[in-house]
């Protein structure tokens, strides 16, 4: 069995819009460092995958191909030396529909792991929020909290979180340094 990096995107990978979506791939902004942590990944042919929530297709903000568009281009600019994104997941549901793919439920994560042979409890887990963490945490995955996105937000109600991250960051960039330091038993 394999092992993975997973990432959320908004907030980890790209900036979050407060109180709304990213709808098009003209907002889509990589935050400081990310895509240069992600190709860093790559170049050391650690499979990445990107797991994330993505309400604003079940409220009929956007449509599922717009997200797979603006995922599309994500990978593309990301890629490098002929390496790129393994794939990424996406849960179109809101809140209430109840699925059992949104995070923090696990189930992008385990349909991950089956589509990818994945043994969970060797991948990471790298979110912006505590429902990234819940959802790594549930399979076992090592769990990195960054700072960016609602990051800063999720410490400041750290006394009510059920989970706790096995890291906390500044952002992917330093989850990234620790990830690879792990692998090499530094």
């Amino acid at each position: 069995m394999k092992t993975a990096v997973f990432l959320d995107r908004d907030g980890v990978i790209n900036r979050n819009i407060d109180g709304d979506y990213v709808r098009h791939w003209q907002e889509f902004e990589f935050l400081s460092g990310s895509r240069e942590a992600i190709q860093r990944l790559l170049r050391e042919n650690r499979p990445v995958i990107v797991i994330c929530n993505q309400a604003c297709i079940g409220k009929g903000l956007v449509s599922d191909a717009m997200v797979q568009e603006i995922n599309r281009r994500l990978v593309t600019q990301t890629s490098v030396a002929g390496r790129k994104i393994s794939a990424v997941y996406h849960c179109p549901h809101r809140v209430e529909d109840g699925c059992q793919c949104r995070k923090p439920k696990p189930g992008m994560l385990l349909k991950a792991a089956a589509d990818w042979d994945l043994d969970l409890t060797r991948c990471y887990m790298v979110g912006d929020a505590i429902s990234d963490i819940e959802a790594g945490s549930a399979v076992g995955c090592t769990t990195f909290l960054v700072k960016t996105g609602r990051g800063g937000k999720a410490l400041q109600e750290r006394q009510n979180w059920k989970t706790r991250p096995d890291f906390i960051v500044e952002d992917l960039a330093q989850a990234v340094e620790i990830i690879l330091k792990q692998r090499k038993g530094i």
